[in-house]
Formats: structure tokens, sequence, C-alpha cells
């Protein structure tokens, strides 16, 4: 397998900061070419999301730099991946609450993380931001941790009540602010000549993955360039419509 990666954040309209944090890199193994990608929408006061969010992101770094090549070595496995990504956010968890309390500050972060391999991918989720798959259609990946997500699922709103509920921001869980985590997983095959897409909230409150398909469908995601220039037309429709967010993408085609 062959990967076209490219990454576009943008701190929006209102905020004087971007608290959003992200990472994508393509992997030469023993096993074959890799994907491992991280996007993390952090929140709190006085910048404190900003760094919620990079102590996340530097810590899924380290990870694939030092554990991931003995994992490949060993042969990757849904279970070893579930042990350890859990074990790196809930040390993140406590770490970040640790530092809070110390700082007399509310933090915390979302974290989307994809590795993508020949065969397989591997996801973990906390909070809303979403991996998505673009093949024949576009398909979330990750369950949101949100209220409305909950109440959709329990079938007392649709998707479509819940994109508009003012709660829709308000987070079940996320990292930094309650005292355990337990992330989402979710693993399956790997399609060929396909787009993963992972997205903080600002992203695509007020765009449709309707639109979102036509925008990243494969067959028009030929270069990192077009990609690229396709995120930044999706950031400029999310400012030009209002957006309120810092907004962030990853785009992965895979061929």
């Amino acid at each position: 397998m062959n990967y076209i990666v490219s990454a576009s954040t943008d701190k929006g309209l209102v905020k004087e900061t971007n608290q959003d944090s992200l990472f994508v890199r393509v992997l030469n193994t023993s096993q074959g070419r890799m994907v491992f990608a991280v996007l993390c929408d952090g929140m709190g006061g006085l910048s404190k999301g900003e760094v919620a969010s990079a102590v996340v992101i530097n810590a899924f770094s380290d990870w694939m730099s030092e554990q991931l090549p003995e994992l490949v070595r060993r042969g990757i496995s849904d279970s070893e991946i579930r042990h350890q990504w859990d074990a790196i956010v809930n040390d993140c968890n406590d770490k970040l609450m640790a530092y809070g309390s110390r700082v007399a500050q509310n933090l915390g972060t979302t974290v989307v993380a994809v590795l993508l391999t020949d065969t397989r991918y591997y996801i973990l989720n906390i909070g809303d931001s979403r991996a998505y798959e673009l093949y024949d259609t576009i398909q979330q990946l990750t369950r949101d941790h949100t209220v409305v997500a909950n109440e959709v699922a329990l079938g007392n709103m649709t998707a479509e009540q819940a994109e508009l509920d003012p709660r829709r921001n308000v987070l079940e869980q996320c990292i930094g602010a309650v005292g355990d985590v337990v992330p989402d997983f979710f693993f399956g095959q790997t399609k060929k000549d396909a787009v993963y897409l992972l997205c903080s909230d600002g992203f695509r409150h007020v765009v449709s993955p309707l639109a979102l398909y036509q925008a990243f469908a494969p067959q028009l995601m030929q270069s990192a360039e077009i990609m690229k220039q396709r995120e930044v037309e999706i950031i400029e429709l999310n400012k030009a419509r209002q957006e309120t967010d810092n907004i962030s993408v990853i785009t992965i085609r895979t061929f």
C-alpha cells in the first residue's frame, strides 16, 4: 500500500489561539509502508487547551518512535494496540489533571489516532474529533462522546436534530477532565483507493458529510497539492458559514 498525506489547521474566526494539534507521518517499516496520524482538539482557558492537545500529540509521537518499531517486529495485534494506546491516554490524563490542579485551570483535549497498514486500520477515539472513510460513500468510523450522540444512540433524537442541538459540544469525556478515560477502539480492513479523513468538530459542524465526500472523493485526490487545496477550501467554507471553533483536518489517500 502507498499513501499520500496532507494536513491543515486554522484558528478560525473567533478564538485568539489555535488549540488544535495534529501529526501525520508515512512510515517505512519491515512490514511495508504505514501511516500514523493523530489529531487533538484542546479546550481550556488561557491557552491551556493548546497545552493539553500538545501533550497528547507528543505522547503518541514518542510511541511511534519508541514502541511501534518493536511492535511491528513482533506483529501488530488489536489487543496490543488497545493495551499500549489505553496506557498512553490514561497517563496523559493523569498528567493533565495534575497540571490543571497546579495552575488552577480546567483543561482537556479530544483525540483521534489512526494507524493504517496494508491490511488493517487501528483507531482510537476520545471526544468528538472524528475519523471518516471515503470510498463509494462517506462512513464515520468513530463514535462521538457527546451528550447528543448518546441521545441519538438511545433513539431520543435524530442525527439531524443532534447537529442543531445547543448541547452538541458537550462532551461526555475527554483527556484531562475526569479521573478515568475509556477510549473507543475501532478495527477494520484498510481499503485501497480510499481516503481516510481525521478532523476536529470545527471542520464539520456546518459542512455536511455529503459535501465532505464531494470535496475529498478518492478519485479526485491524486496529489498532496490537490488534497491541500481541498482542505483549505473547506476551511474557508467553514469560516464563510461563521464557524467559531478552530478548524483542523488530516487527509490520507491510499493507492
